[in-house]
């Protein structure tokens, strides 16, 4: 009230005021009293108090700078929430969630007569990764290392080394493997109190291969994923430490055994405990594999080679044994051989030095992987071609004197002074060079089928070819060419050349597995089988021959055992078709040893090939072929014992590494 007095006092003595003009005048004399040293911004009646206060470009410079963070503002909350508002909804709902693996159990190889040749032993594992383990800025991950160590009974150290050397945060870590049951239990009980840590229940392969060696060959083994393999592999559903198969069916069949990993979509608290589970995808195990193979049989050859091989100077060899009709395989013995169960959780240094330095190569599948010059046990594919050419008949003969002359050079027949007529029985009967030099490579009286088409009857035969079998690592073997010798030795071919390769000698090289093949041709009326082991397999075969020039063939076989170079075959119980080899490959070695045959000679039900390398002549392949023969024909008195036995060993625990440490 006083200030209004004043301000009423104040004007009245001013002239040409109204009392009703007091109010409007006190705020211009105000302004003006006020803006004294602002003449410019007293002129500007529609200023305000503060806008007349601040210059005009502090102003507009404010202002600018405040609709640059309203617009910073909304593009981050733009960009957050729509731009890249999925990915933070995700790394949210990662943080909120963590996922743990399931793994599938490995399917079970059986044998024919339902003997488990692979099965599984259940292991535990330890796993981790860098986004489950808790933060390493207070300390806690190294808490809960210390916890593990001291359970684990190991070194904190160990496990720091392998996080560390983790390449992302996601990645799979295998901090413990085949941890002991008890510790295992130990683990879970503590589970709590190790945020981040999984203990997983696997399976670890386990093989009938300490009692049947040879065999591992064949089922081959799993092992821990390498580099190069990681590579391969790690968008298919495998971790870096995953097992996989390396070697054999392991490996062939890797997919259909192992089946699918499931996974189990854990909630997390703040300290990475679980809470409760998302969602689960159940892992679907592998399929079991069921062979051909007959374990016993497998086994049998194996004592049969050991006995036959002591005290000669061979000490490797290989056995096939398959169904004529299906390519079925009945045994794939390569001897020597090793025990599977060393590599399924990692081979010592000192037992690898010992396989690998061992100059027999017990390593090595040489039933398939084997290449070696055929000897005579290619002759009658050679027959075969020069029936279906036409340039021999059953009836046409040649007369061996021991030998063909060209030239300065002597080829020689094995019989010093000859063979005497011999036509296409006798021939392979009796296995008479001279009768092939002359169907392979002729002379100036007659016309052989020379080099080009030997090479292409061999090849219709599946030789210099892989056989398809459904095993890894099988050779294809070679057939030479005019163009191959002269590139590869600078040299033309030679009449002799012809002449040697007619023989199965040479630069030929054929696997014992492909000259099985080629002996089931004669055995089922002229189809090229393909053999495998998986018994479920369609069969595949293909008529290459007339079953006039097979039969032929076979009748001039089975003359090899009653009157030729196998007659101790005789004491077989049914009738045997075969044909004896030896090949040359050494001017200083000896000589490897080969037959290969079928039986029952009217209805062939096995073809039979054996390889004794440097075994000499066929003495020593002609009584092996003998005693397995006779077993597979005869009842064995201890297959029920047998199978008894393999069968309690199947189901008995760590029949792999711990079977071989206990003797």
């Amino acid at each position: 009230m006083k200030w209004r007095n004043k301000k009423e006092d104040y004007f009245a003595i001013q002239p040409g005021f109204e009392p009703e003009d007091i109010s409007e005048s006190i705020e211009e004399g105000l302004f003006e009293e006020a803006l004294a040293e602002h003449p410019h911004s007293a002129q500007e009646p529609n200023r305000s108090f503060v806008g007349s206060v601040i210059d005009r470009r502090r102003f507009f410079l404010a202002f600018l700078i405040l609709v640059f963070v309203f617009a910073t503002f909304t593009v981050k909350l733009t960009s957050m929430q729509i731009v890249h508002g999925q990915e933070f909804r995700d790394q949210a709902e990662n943080n909120r969630t963590r996922v743990r693996i399931l793994p599938s159990k490995r399917g079970v190889i059986y044998d024919a007569n339902g003997i488990i040749l692979a099965k599984n032993e259940p292991s535990f594992e330890v796993t981790t990764s860098k986004k489950q383990l808790p933060s390493e800025k207070d300390g806690a991950r190294e808490e809960v290392l210390i916890e593990l160590a001291g359970i684990l009974e190991t070194d904190v150290e160990s496990f720091q080394s392998v996080i560390t050397s983790a390449k992302t945060i996601d990645e799979q870590i295998l901090l413990a493997y085949d941890v002991p049951y008890e510790t295992a239990i130990k683990l879970y009980a503590k589970l709590d109190k190790l945020p981040g840590i999984d203990i997983e229940l696997i399976s670890r392969r386990s093989y009938v291969t300490t009692e049947i060696p040879s065999l591992s060959h064949v089922i081959g083994y799993t092992g821990v994923v390498n580099e190069e393999e990681w590579k391969e592999i790690k968008d298919k559903g495998y971790r870096s430490f995953d097992h996989l198969g390396k070697q054999g069916l392991e490996k062939s069949y890797e997919t259909t055994l192992r089946g699918l990993y499931g996974q189990e979509i854990l909630e997390v608290n703040a300290l990475g405990q679980s809470e409760r589970i998302v969602s689960i995808t159940k892992p679907v195990d592998g399929e079991n594999l069921y062979l051909s193979l007959n374990s016993e049989f497998q086994s049998y050859i194996e004592r049969v080679l050991e006995a036959r091989l002591e005290g000669t100077v061979a000490s490797k060899a290989s056995v096939v044994a398959m169904d004529p009709n299906s390519g079925e395989i009945y045994a794939l013995v390569s001897w020597p051989a090793y025990d599977a169960n060393l590599f399924t959780e990692g081979i010592s240094t000192e037992d690898y030095q010992k396989l690998i330095e061992n100059e027999d190569l017990p390593l090595y599948s040489r039933a398939i992987s084997g290449e070696f010059p055929s000897g005579s046990t290619i002759k009658p594919v050679y027959a075969s071609g020069a029936l279906i050419d036409g340039i021999i008949t059953t009836s046409t003969t040649f007369l061996s004197v021991g030998g063909i002359s060209v030239g300065p050079w002597f080829f020689p027949d094995w019989r010093p002074g000859g063979h005497g007529v011999t036509d296409v029985y006798w021939a392979i009967a009796d296995s008479v060079n001279t009768f092939f030099y002359m169907i392979g490579g002729g002379n100036e009286s007659f016309n052989g089928l020379g080099l080009e088409r030997l090479m292409f009857y061999a090849d219709l035969f599946g030789l210099g070819q892989k056989s398809g079998i459904d095993l890894p690592g099988e050779a294809d073997g070679f057939l030479p060419s005019k163009e191959w010798k002269l590139e590869a030795k600078g040299e033309i071919w030679y009449i002799g050349d012809t002449y040697h390769v007619a023989i199965g000698q040479g630069d030929l090289n054929v696997t014992p597995l492909q000259i099985a093949r080629t002996t089931a041709v004669f055995a089922n009326n002229g189809y090229l089988v393909v053999p495998h082991l998986n018994k479920n397999l369609v069969t595949q075969k293909n008529q290459i021959i007339q079953e006039e020039v097979a039969d032929i063939v076979a009748e001039a076989m089975r003359q090899t055992v009653t009157h030729g170079s196998a007659t101790s075959l005789n004491s077989v119980p049914v009738a045997v078709a075969g044909k004896t080899g030896t090949a040359q490959w050494s001017s200083s070695e000896a000589n490897h040893s080969w037959f290969t045959g079928f039986a029952p000679y009217e209805n062939p039900e096995i073809v039979i090939t054996v390889l004794v390398e440097e075994g000499g002549d066929a003495s020593l392949a002609v009584p092996i072929a003998r005693d397995i023969l006779n077993w597979w024909f005869s009842i064995p008195e201890k297959t029920a014992d047998f199978v008894q036995k393999m069968r309690y060993i199947g189901n008995t625990p760590r029949f792999g590494k711990e079977r071989l440490k206990q003797g």
